[in-house]
């Protein structure tokens, strides 16, 4: 059997060597990152199954390639009463050969595979789950430290099992784009909607035939106006000057033109 030993940091900030838990089983779980729903899922049930893993003597380990604060805000975050450790720059995981290629959504990249490992009393690997499910995993393991492989498969069969049994929900597709967009907005809403249309149309209304009478009003004064305006100005045109004034302008002009008459012919 393998012999497993190693020395990393703890979310605490402190180093932690394997061997120094000789004589307890331990539970060492790798998951790629902290929050992510998967690892979130795996760790809360550990969390939850954590007195009965007390009960059986043994020390759970969750390792991730995440820093010390991460793992500070995680642990406190999801209230995990077990110690995470830091494998920051992976090398535990590509020693033990599950720092590998993955995929998703078509982008390549190089990740944690999920794998636990149980370690017995004496420093040795009991057992190794790889490309765990996350679902049901803290049930599994707790199958194995109580009954074995076997018990710990028919743990793994049953969640299997249940999870193909329960139907998928598809969303129908639907008729029309109003049948796919929900009314937001309640009856009242709606009512207090119409209300102020309807409100606006008569206020629109009332002021167009206020203005409409308004114009006319001052049309018919514009008009009136007007037609008093030549009256006015012939009025302004007619001449200013006495009769008397022109007489003697005229008889002036006439008195000038005879004398610039020539003598008559002998």
């Amino acid at each position: 059997m393998t012999v497993l030993d190693f020395t990393l940091q703890t979310d605490t900030g402190e180093f932690l060597t394997l061997s120094s838990l000789r004589g307890k089983r331990v539970v060492l779980y790798f998951y790629p990152k902290d929050y992510t729903s998967g690892c979130t899922m795996e760790s809360c049930a550990f969390r939850d199954l954590f007195p009965r893993f007390g009960a059986s003597d043994a020390v759970i380990l969750g390792v991730s390639p995440d820093d010390v604060a991460s793992h500070q805000k995680f642990k406190v975050k999801y209230n995990l009463p077990f110690t995470l450790l830091v494998d920051e720059n992976h090398s535990l995981a590509e020693q033990l050969g599950i720092w590998v290629e993955k995929q998703m959504y078509g982008q390549k990249y190089m990740g944690v595979q999920r794998t636990t490992y149980i370690i017995g009393a004496d420093g040795a690997v009991e057992h190794v789950f790889e490309k765990v499910n996350p679902a049901g995993h803290a049930e599994e393991v707790m199958a194995f430290l109580q009954g074995g492989v076997d018990a710990a498969s028919a743990v793994r069969a049953a969640f299997d099992a249940a999870a193909k049994a329960q139907p998928a929900v598809v969303p129908s597709k639907p008729a029309t784009k109003s049948a796919k967009k929900p009314a937001k907005k309640p009856a009242k809403k709606a009512a207090k909607k119409a209300v102020k249309k309807a409100a606006k149309k008569v206020v629109k209304k009332t002021v167009k035939k206020v203005v409409k009478k308004t114009v006319k009003k001052a049309v018919r004064k514009a008009v009136k106006r007007v037609a008093k305006r030549p009256a006015k100005k012939v009025a302004k045109k007619t001449p200013k000057k006495p009769a008397k004034k022109v007489v003697k302008k005229s008889v002036k002009k006439t008195a000038k033109k005879s004398t610039k008459k020539p003598a008559a012919k002998k």
